[in-house]
């Protein structure tokens, strides 16, 4: 039985009435949290158990991108098999997005630690971003830009058989190789291979840990936003293919059902390419739009933080990169990784996205966004069964 957090962040009003932002809860039930402990059931030395999970041979961790925590418990018709699971929700991390809780799954390690901290960061130096997603920047080393070693080259050192399991499309890329080094990838091009191949990675080797990846609700929210039927139809689609993988586990194996980050279905935009002050002073607008990173040109950061707290701190939280850094958004951070992360940094708490319709076109087409500190975004599954 897993070992969720018995408390799981709230919103908190401060005096006056404006919220205080939660803070992902690292090292004691966070999603970077998952990885070790899944190591230590599985009897690596050194491995941390923070989450309790008991000690198996076998263990799948199942990552359905999107699936948060709030939009799961509002749906039980739909996802039947998965709200009759046993568990709770973790946080995900900030920011809430696929990159960040990516690199912390792969590594078991804060964002503030493995870097990888949102779609969009600056390369320290440069003057240029870097999307963390696409990677078009060869000049970036993903083994380099992403220094913490990987949960799955810690488990093969120790004698245990790793495998990603996936589409064949992220064979390889640089977000992979960010995440993912040192796992055995093997291609899934549909539901029934995705099934068939995770039950065949768990049967390899005395030990096992398996890894398992799907996108579709994520993406079905991004086009179509959590309140439609398209994606309630697509969770009936993941509560089976849960379903599925439950029934052919191995004996002595557990699975564990968790997610990236939830999401939410903003309707108010704020354009900064349309909104004179919240371009001045600014050199590059990095992040996302339920968390963005504002990197000030020389001598303007305490104008720019201004102007954006006048245009913007009544629907967001704003604060400075020093502020964020102190009050443990990101957990400790490595060496270098300060510069990656904006000098002011807007994070929405209402139904609020911060676009760039001219820069980010394809942006502001998005139905469902996440990112923020909030719930919604924050909370996430960590849910389990296993065949003794």
């Amino acid at each position: 039985m897993t070992r969720p957090p018995d408390d799981p962040p709230v919103i908190a009003a401060a005096p006056g009435g404006r919220p205080e932002p939660p803070v992902p809860r690292y090292g004691e039930g966070a999603l970077a949290d998952l990885p070790p402990s899944v190591l230590a059931s599985l009897g690596v030395p050194g491995a941390v158990n923070v989450l309790g999970l008991p000690p198996v041979p076998r263990v799948c961790v199942l990552l359905i991108d999107g699936l948060g925590w709030e939009q799961l418990k509002a749906h039980p018709d739909e996802a039947p098999f998965l709200n009759a699971m046993g568990g709770g929700p973790i946080t995900s991390g900030f920011p809430a997005t696929t990159v960040s809780s990516l690199g912390s799954l792969g590594t078991g390690a804060p964002p503030g630690e493995h870097g990888l901290l949102g779609v969009q960061v600056a390369i320290p130096g440069t003057g240029r971003l870097l999307n963390c997603l696409r990677w078009q920047d060869g000049s970036v080393v993903p083994e380099e830009f992403q220094p913490v070693p990987t949960v799955y080259e810690r488990a093969a050192a120790a004698g245990v058989e790793t495998a990603y399991v996936a589409l064949r499309q992220y064979s390889g890329t640089a977000l992979s190789r960010a995440t993912a080094r040192g796992s055995r990838y093997v291609a899934a091009q549909s539901l029934g291979q995705l099934v068939g191949r995770t039950e065949l990675a768990l049967r390899q080797g005395d030990r096992s840990f398996v890894t398992v990846y799907h996108a579709d609700l994520d993406a079905t929210g991004h086009r179509f936003g959590t309140g439609s039927a398209d994606w309630r139809h697509q969770l009936r689609f993941m509560d089976m293919l849960v379903q599925e993988i439950a029934a052919v586990l191995p004996a002595g194996s557990a699975l564990h059902v968790t997610a990236d980050h939830g999401m939410v279905d903003p309707t108010e935009r704020v354009d900064v390419d349309a909104v004179p002050e919240l371009r001045d002073g600014v050199a590059l607008l990095g992040g996302d739009a339920r968390a963005r990173y504002v990197y000030s040109e020389p001598g303007a950061h305490a104008d720019v933080l201004a102007a954006w707290t006048a245009r913007l701190g009544d629907r967001a939280w704003v604060v400075s990169r020093e502020e964020a850094v102190a009050n443990g958004w990101f957990g400790p951070l490595g060496p270098g990784m300060r510069e990656r992360v904006g000098d002011v940094i807007a994070v929405p708490h209402t139904d609020l996205a911060i676009v760039a319709t001219e820069r980010e076109p394809w942006l502001n087409r998005m139905v469902g966004m996440h990112g923020s500190l909030v719930s919604a975004e924050q909370l996430v599954p960590l849910l389990t069964t296993s065949r003794p």
